[in-house]
Protein backbone atom coordinates (compact mmCIF):
# COMPACT_ATOMS: atom_id res chain seq x y z
CA UNK A 1 0.00 0.00 0.00
CA UNK A 2 1.60 3.11 -0.86
CA UNK A 3 1.04 5.13 2.80
CA UNK A 4 2.66 8.65 2.35
CA UNK A 5 1.43 11.69 0.18
CA UNK A 6 2.47 11.81 -3.54
CA UNK A 7 2.31 14.99 -5.22
CA UNK A 8 1.28 16.26 -8.75
CA UNK A 9 3.25 18.58 -10.56
CA UNK A 10 1.41 20.59 -13.11
CA UNK A 11 3.42 22.56 -16.17
CA UNK A 12 0.69 24.49 -17.58
CA UNK A 13 -1.40 24.89 -14.23
CA UNK A 14 -3.57 26.78 -14.93
CA UNK A 15 -4.65 26.31 -18.10
CA UNK A 16 -8.47 24.98 -18.81
CA UNK A 17 -7.23 21.01 -18.58
CA UNK A 18 -4.96 21.40 -15.26
CA UNK A 19 -7.88 23.46 -13.55
CA UNK A 20 -10.13 21.08 -14.60
CA UNK A 21 -8.59 18.32 -13.26
CA UNK A 22 -7.25 20.23 -9.85
CA UNK A 23 -11.13 20.99 -9.54
CA UNK A 24 -12.64 17.42 -9.81
CA UNK A 25 -9.46 16.05 -7.82
CA UNK A 26 -10.56 18.53 -4.72
CA UNK A 27 -14.50 17.53 -5.69
CA UNK A 28 -13.54 13.80 -5.24
CA UNK A 29 -11.12 14.27 -2.14
CA UNK A 30 -14.65 16.88 -0.42
CA UNK A 31 -16.93 14.01 -1.62
CA UNK A 32 -18.86 16.42 -3.36
CA UNK A 33 -18.60 14.52 -6.83
CA UNK A 34 -17.69 10.82 -7.85
CA UNK A 35 -14.46 10.02 -9.95
CA UNK A 36 -16.66 9.34 -12.98
CA UNK A 37 -14.21 8.60 -16.01
CA UNK A 38 -11.08 7.69 -13.75
CA UNK A 39 -9.61 4.54 -15.34
CA UNK A 40 -8.01 3.74 -12.29
CA UNK A 41 -11.26 3.30 -10.34
CA UNK A 42 -11.48 0.41 -12.80
CA UNK A 43 -8.13 -1.65 -12.52
CA UNK A 44 -6.94 -3.86 -9.71
CA UNK A 45 -3.80 -1.81 -8.35
CA UNK A 46 -2.12 -0.73 -4.95
CA UNK A 47 -2.52 3.32 -6.75
CA UNK A 48 -2.05 6.63 -4.40
CA UNK A 49 -5.92 7.31 -2.89
CA UNK A 50 -7.40 10.83 -4.06
CA UNK A 51 -6.45 11.91 -0.62
CA UNK A 52 -3.09 11.42 -0.41
CA UNK A 53 -2.90 13.52 -3.81
CA UNK A 54 -0.81 16.81 -3.12
CA UNK A 55 -0.91 19.74 -6.26
CA UNK A 56 1.19 22.27 -7.35
CA UNK A 57 2.82 23.46 -10.76
CA UNK A 58 4.25 26.14 -13.18
CA UNK A 59 2.68 28.59 -15.54
CA UNK A 60 3.60 31.45 -17.36
CA UNK A 61 0.53 33.22 -16.55
CA UNK A 62 -1.07 34.57 -13.09
CA UNK A 63 -4.81 34.38 -13.58
CA UNK A 64 -6.41 32.66 -10.09
CA UNK A 65 -7.59 29.27 -10.47
CA UNK A 66 -10.43 30.15 -9.47
CA UNK A 67 -11.09 32.89 -12.04
CA UNK A 68 -10.26 29.71 -14.41
CA UNK A 69 -12.96 27.79 -12.52
CA UNK A 70 -15.50 30.33 -12.69
CA UNK A 71 -14.73 31.23 -16.33
CA UNK A 72 -14.84 27.17 -17.03
CA UNK A 73 -18.32 27.35 -15.18
CA UNK A 74 -19.63 29.46 -17.26
CA UNK A 75 -18.54 27.78 -20.82
CA UNK A 76 -20.22 24.24 -18.95
CA UNK A 77 -17.37 22.23 -17.85
CA UNK A 78 -17.52 22.62 -14.64
CA UNK A 79 -21.22 22.38 -12.39
CA UNK A 80 -22.22 26.22 -12.14
CA UNK A 81 -21.85 26.03 -7.86
CA UNK A 82 -18.60 24.07 -7.93
CA UNK A 83 -15.87 26.74 -7.83
CA UNK A 84 -17.26 28.66 -5.33
CA UNK A 85 -17.93 25.26 -3.06
CA UNK A 86 -14.43 23.94 -3.49
CA UNK A 87 -12.65 27.95 -3.41
CA UNK A 88 -10.56 27.21 -0.47
CA UNK A 89 -8.79 24.15 -1.95
CA UNK A 90 -8.47 26.18 -5.45
CA UNK A 91 -6.87 28.55 -3.54
CA UNK A 92 -4.75 26.52 -1.44
CA UNK A 93 -3.41 24.52 -4.83
CA UNK A 94 -2.53 28.29 -6.46
CA UNK A 95 0.03 29.15 -3.34
CA UNK A 96 2.10 26.07 -4.91
CA UNK A 97 1.99 27.23 -8.41
CA UNK A 98 5.35 29.19 -9.22
CA UNK A 99 6.16 30.76 -12.66
CA UNK A 100 7.36 28.55 -15.19
CA UNK A 101 10.05 28.96 -18.10
CA UNK A 102 9.30 31.28 -20.76
CA UNK A 103 11.99 31.82 -23.62
CA UNK A 104 11.08 35.10 -24.53
CA UNK A 105 11.08 36.50 -21.14
CA UNK A 106 14.06 34.33 -19.69
CA UNK A 107 17.56 36.37 -19.11
CA UNK A 108 20.77 33.08 -18.80
CA UNK A 109 20.95 29.87 -19.88
CA UNK A 110 18.26 27.18 -20.20
CA UNK A 111 20.38 25.51 -17.46
CA UNK A 112 19.94 28.19 -15.11
CA UNK A 113 16.38 27.47 -16.05
CA UNK A 114 16.69 23.92 -15.49
CA UNK A 115 18.22 24.72 -11.79
CA UNK A 116 15.20 26.84 -10.98
CA UNK A 117 12.64 24.78 -12.77
CA UNK A 118 13.90 21.33 -10.55
CA UNK A 119 14.36 23.58 -7.17
CA UNK A 120 10.59 24.46 -7.52
CA UNK A 121 9.78 20.64 -7.23
CA UNK A 122 12.27 20.05 -4.77
CA UNK A 123 11.29 22.47 -2.41
CA UNK A 124 7.65 21.29 -2.85
CA UNK A 125 8.13 17.73 -1.96
CA UNK A 126 10.26 18.68 0.87
CA UNK A 127 7.80 20.97 2.44
CA UNK A 128 5.14 18.57 2.44
CA UNK A 129 7.25 15.43 3.03
CA UNK A 130 6.06 13.67 -0.33
CA UNK A 131 7.04 10.09 -1.23
CA UNK A 132 7.20 11.31 -5.05
CA UNK A 133 6.34 14.22 -7.33
CA UNK A 134 5.08 13.32 -10.89
CA UNK A 135 5.29 15.72 -13.17
CA UNK A 136 2.39 16.26 -16.16
CA UNK A 137 2.30 18.71 -18.89
CA UNK A 138 -0.41 20.15 -19.87
CA UNK A 139 0.70 23.15 -21.44
CA UNK A 140 -0.20 24.49 -24.85
CA UNK A 141 0.82 22.73 -28.06
CA UNK A 142 4.37 23.89 -29.26
CA UNK A 143 5.49 23.46 -33.14
CA UNK A 144 7.86 20.85 -34.07
CA UNK A 145 11.47 21.77 -33.39
CA UNK A 146 14.55 21.22 -35.64
CA UNK A 147 16.74 17.85 -34.48
CA UNK A 148 20.06 18.87 -33.17
CA UNK A 149 22.79 16.74 -32.37
CA UNK A 150 22.68 17.68 -28.93
CA UNK A 151 19.39 16.05 -28.44
CA UNK A 152 20.93 12.81 -29.07
CA UNK A 153 23.48 12.84 -26.03
CA UNK A 154 23.34 13.51 -23.05
CA UNK A 155 26.55 14.80 -21.74
CA UNK A 156 26.40 16.86 -25.24
CA UNK A 157 22.72 18.05 -24.14
CA UNK A 158 24.36 19.14 -20.68
CA UNK A 159 27.19 21.26 -22.45
CA UNK A 160 25.32 23.12 -24.98
CA UNK A 161 22.68 24.18 -22.28
CA UNK A 162 25.23 26.28 -20.15
CA UNK A 163 25.10 28.77 -23.22
CA UNK A 164 22.99 31.77 -22.17
CA UNK A 165 23.32 32.39 -26.17
CA UNK A 166 21.46 29.12 -27.08
CA UNK A 167 18.27 27.81 -27.38
CA UNK A 168 18.72 24.25 -27.46
CA UNK A 169 15.53 22.78 -26.07
CA UNK A 170 11.86 24.09 -26.55
CA UNK A 171 9.91 24.71 -23.10
CA UNK A 172 8.70 20.73 -22.56
CA UNK A 173 11.39 19.64 -22.98
CA UNK A 174 13.23 22.14 -20.39
CA UNK A 175 10.53 21.18 -18.43
CA UNK A 176 11.00 17.41 -18.76
CA UNK A 177 14.59 17.99 -18.19
CA UNK A 178 13.82 19.71 -15.04
CA UNK A 179 11.34 16.98 -13.43
CA UNK A 180 13.75 14.34 -14.06
CA UNK A 181 16.66 16.63 -12.95
CA UNK A 182 14.92 16.34 -9.93
CA UNK A 183 14.14 12.88 -9.41
CA UNK A 184 10.32 12.90 -10.64
CA UNK A 185 8.43 10.64 -13.35
CA UNK A 186 7.45 12.64 -16.23
CA UNK A 187 4.22 12.51 -18.46
CA UNK A 188 3.46 14.38 -21.41
CA UNK A 189 0.06 15.09 -22.11
CA UNK A 190 0.37 16.77 -25.15
CA UNK A 191 1.97 16.26 -28.86
CA UNK A 192 5.06 18.58 -27.77
CA UNK A 193 8.65 17.59 -27.91
CA UNK A 194 8.97 16.87 -24.24
CA UNK A 195 10.60 13.71 -23.15
CA UNK A 196 10.87 12.08 -26.51
CA UNK A 197 14.85 13.06 -27.33
CA UNK A 198 17.01 10.63 -26.62
CA UNK A 199 19.03 12.71 -24.52
CA UNK A 200 16.03 12.99 -21.85
CA UNK A 201 15.69 8.76 -22.12
CA UNK A 202 19.21 8.96 -21.35
CA UNK A 203 18.49 10.80 -17.98
CA UNK A 204 15.40 9.20 -16.94
CA UNK A 205 17.46 6.07 -17.29
CA UNK A 206 20.71 7.12 -15.89
CA UNK A 207 17.99 8.53 -12.94
CA UNK A 208 15.84 5.83 -12.73
CA UNK A 209 12.31 7.03 -13.46
CA UNK A 210 9.82 5.95 -15.33
CA UNK A 211 7.82 8.23 -18.46
CA UNK A 212 5.25 8.47 -20.05
CA UNK A 213 3.47 10.19 -23.39
CA UNK A 214 2.57 11.65 -25.17
CA UNK A 215 -0.59 13.75 -26.74
CA UNK A 216 -3.76 12.32 -24.34
CA UNK A 217 -6.22 10.48 -26.30
CA UNK A 218 -9.62 12.30 -25.55
CA UNK A 219 -12.26 12.42 -28.41
CA UNK A 220 -11.71 11.96 -32.62
CA UNK A 221 -8.41 9.82 -32.14
CA UNK A 222 -10.46 7.44 -29.85
CA UNK A 223 -13.05 6.40 -31.68
CA UNK A 224 -10.52 6.08 -34.46
CA UNK A 225 -8.76 3.55 -31.99
CA UNK A 226 -11.88 1.39 -31.50
CA UNK A 227 -13.38 1.46 -35.05
CA UNK A 228 -10.57 1.36 -37.17
CA UNK A 229 -9.71 -2.29 -35.82
CA UNK A 230 -13.03 -3.23 -36.71
CA UNK A 231 -12.96 -2.52 -40.27
CA UNK A 232 -9.54 -4.60 -40.57
CA UNK A 233 -10.73 -7.60 -38.91
CA UNK A 234 -13.76 -7.82 -40.83
CA UNK A 235 -11.71 -7.50 -43.71
CA UNK A 236 -12.78 -4.44 -45.20
CA UNK A 237 -10.98 -1.92 -47.22
CA UNK A 238 -10.98 1.59 -45.78
CA UNK A 239 -10.21 3.89 -49.04
CA UNK A 240 -9.96 7.02 -47.04
CA UNK A 241 -10.78 8.48 -43.86
CA UNK A 242 -10.71 12.56 -43.83
CA UNK A 243 -11.23 14.57 -40.46
CA UNK A 244 -12.18 17.93 -39.84
CA UNK A 245 -11.78 19.10 -35.98
CA UNK A 246 -13.90 22.46 -34.90
CA UNK A 247 -12.54 24.71 -31.54
CA UNK A 248 -12.31 27.38 -29.72
CA UNK A 249 -10.87 28.34 -26.24
CA UNK A 250 -7.01 28.42 -25.74
CA UNK A 251 -6.70 24.96 -28.00
CA UNK A 252 -8.16 26.61 -31.00
CA UNK A 253 -6.18 29.65 -30.84
CA UNK A 254 -3.08 28.51 -30.44
CA UNK A 255 -3.99 25.49 -33.26
CA UNK A 256 -4.92 28.76 -35.55
CA UNK A 257 -1.06 28.51 -35.94
CA UNK A 258 0.00 26.24 -38.86
CA UNK A 259 3.22 25.96 -37.11
CA UNK A 260 1.25 24.56 -33.67
CA UNK A 261 -0.48 22.77 -35.11
CA UNK A 262 1.51 20.70 -37.46
CA UNK A 263 2.77 18.70 -33.81
CA UNK A 264 -1.35 17.83 -33.57
CA UNK A 265 -1.74 16.84 -37.01
CA UNK A 266 1.10 14.48 -36.81
CA UNK A 267 0.28 12.79 -33.69
CA UNK A 268 -3.22 12.12 -34.73
CA UNK A 269 -2.15 11.10 -38.26
CA UNK A 270 0.41 8.86 -36.60
CA UNK A 271 -1.96 6.02 -34.90
CA UNK A 272 -4.47 6.17 -38.36
CA UNK A 273 -1.35 5.10 -40.31
CA UNK A 274 -0.25 2.26 -38.01
CA UNK A 275 -4.04 0.59 -38.18
CA UNK A 276 -4.33 1.07 -41.30
CA UNK A 277 -1.56 1.55 -43.77
CA UNK A 278 0.11 4.06 -44.91
CA UNK A 279 -1.28 4.13 -48.47
CA UNK A 280 -5.17 5.27 -46.91
CA UNK A 281 -5.74 8.58 -47.72
CA UNK A 282 -6.49 10.59 -44.63
CA UNK A 283 -6.76 14.02 -45.05
CA UNK A 284 -7.17 16.31 -41.69
CA UNK A 285 -7.77 19.82 -40.87
CA UNK A 286 -8.21 21.54 -37.11
CA UNK A 287 -10.14 24.81 -37.64
CA UNK A 288 -10.65 27.65 -34.63
CA UNK A 289 -14.06 28.80 -34.13
CA UNK A 290 -14.12 30.89 -31.59
CA UNK A 291 -17.62 31.00 -30.43
CA UNK A 292 -17.19 27.35 -29.45
CA UNK A 293 -15.59 28.11 -26.07
CA UNK A 294 -14.70 25.00 -24.83
CA UNK A 295 -16.73 22.52 -27.35
CA UNK A 296 -14.64 20.44 -29.64
CA UNK A 297 -16.60 19.02 -32.47
CA UNK A 298 -14.66 16.84 -34.63
CA UNK A 299 -16.32 15.28 -37.95
CA UNK A 300 -14.83 11.93 -39.58
CA UNK A 301 -16.01 10.85 -42.73
CA UNK A 302 -14.93 7.25 -43.33
CA UNK A 303 -15.13 5.87 -47.10
CA UNK A 304 -14.69 1.83 -47.44
CA UNK A 305 -14.65 -1.24 -50.26
CA UNK A 306 -16.45 -4.27 -49.41
CA UNK A 307 -17.77 -7.30 -50.97
CA UNK A 308 -17.34 -7.45 -54.51
CA UNK A 309 -16.14 -3.93 -54.77
CA UNK A 310 -19.59 -2.61 -53.26
CA UNK A 311 -18.80 1.35 -51.78
CA UNK A 312 -19.73 2.18 -48.72
CA UNK A 313 -19.29 4.89 -46.00
CA UNK A 314 -19.56 5.76 -42.48
CA UNK A 315 -20.03 9.51 -40.99
CA UNK A 316 -19.69 9.78 -37.33
CA UNK A 317 -19.78 13.64 -35.35
CA UNK A 318 -17.97 13.74 -32.02
CA UNK A 319 -19.13 16.56 -29.84
CA UNK A 320 -17.64 17.08 -26.69
CA UNK A 321 -16.16 19.48 -24.05
CA UNK A 322 -11.93 18.22 -23.88
CA UNK A 323 -10.95 19.37 -20.78
CA UNK A 324 -13.86 17.15 -19.37
CA UNK A 325 -12.47 14.59 -20.97
CA UNK A 326 -9.04 15.12 -20.44
CA UNK A 327 -8.66 15.83 -16.78
CA UNK A 328 -9.92 12.74 -15.34
CA UNK A 329 -6.93 10.70 -17.42
CA UNK A 330 -4.68 13.52 -16.02
CA UNK A 331 -5.44 12.49 -12.46
CA UNK A 332 -5.13 8.61 -13.62
CA UNK A 333 -1.74 9.18 -14.99
CA UNK A 334 -0.30 11.07 -12.29
CA UNK A 335 -1.53 7.72 -9.87
CA UNK A 336 -0.47 5.11 -12.67
CA UNK A 337 2.86 6.73 -13.18
CA UNK A 338 4.02 6.97 -9.47
CA UNK A 339 2.98 3.70 -8.73
CA UNK A 340 4.85 2.55 -11.50
CA UNK A 341 8.17 4.65 -10.13
CA UNK A 342 7.30 2.83 -6.50
CA UNK A 343 7.29 -0.01 -7.84
CA UNK A 344 11.16 0.62 -9.87
CA UNK A 345 10.19 1.01 -13.40
CA UNK A 346 12.12 2.83 -15.53
CA UNK A 347 11.96 4.64 -18.54
CA UNK A 348 8.68 4.50 -20.99
CA UNK A 349 5.83 2.86 -19.85
CA UNK A 350 4.56 1.20 -23.30
CA UNK A 351 1.76 0.21 -21.24
CA UNK A 352 -0.10 2.87 -20.63
CA UNK A 353 -0.42 3.68 -24.63
CA UNK A 354 -4.01 3.18 -23.80
CA UNK A 355 -4.31 6.84 -22.52
CA UNK A 356 -2.36 8.40 -25.70
CA UNK A 357 -2.42 9.33 -29.31
CA UNK A 358 1.36 8.85 -30.08
CA UNK A 359 2.77 6.43 -27.35
CA UNK A 360 6.14 6.50 -26.76
CA UNK A 361 7.44 2.68 -25.81
CA UNK A 362 4.93 1.01 -27.80
CA UNK A 363 3.74 0.27 -31.26
CA UNK A 364 0.08 -0.68 -29.95
CA UNK A 365 -2.85 1.43 -31.17
CA UNK A 366 -5.60 -0.81 -31.25
CA UNK A 367 -7.67 0.34 -28.47
CA UNK A 368 -9.13 -3.16 -27.30
CA UNK A 369 -5.48 -4.38 -27.17
CA UNK A 370 -4.09 -1.31 -24.90
CA UNK A 371 -7.05 -1.79 -22.54
CA UNK A 372 -5.70 -5.49 -21.56
CA UNK A 373 -1.94 -4.24 -21.91
CA UNK A 374 -3.47 -1.70 -19.48
CA UNK A 375 -5.38 -3.80 -17.10
CA UNK A 376 -2.18 -6.52 -17.19
CA UNK A 377 0.56 -3.62 -16.14
CA UNK A 378 -1.91 -2.37 -13.72
CA UNK A 379 -2.11 -5.64 -11.50
CA UNK A 380 1.66 -6.55 -12.09
CA UNK A 381 2.41 -3.16 -10.25
CA UNK A 382 1.30 -5.24 -7.18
Amino acid sequence: MVRRRTGLWLIGARGSVATTAISGLVAVREGLAPPVGCVTELLEADLPPWDSLVVGGHDVVDTPLVKRAEALAGSGVLPHHLPSAIADGLNAVDAEVRPGYDPLTHRGSQAEAIERLAADITDFRDRHDLARVVVVNVASTEPPVRALPEHDDLDALEQALRDPARIVLPPSSVAAYAALSAGCPFVDFTPSTGVVLPALDQLAHRMGLPYAGRDGKTGETLLRTVLAPMFVARGLRVLSWSGTNLLGGGDGATLEDPAHADSKLVSKARGLAALLGDDVTAPLHIDNVPDLGEWKTAWDHVSFEGFLGARMSLQLTWTGLDSALAAPLVLDLARLVAAAHAAGRVGAQGALAFFFKDPLGSDEHRFAEQTRDLHRWARELG
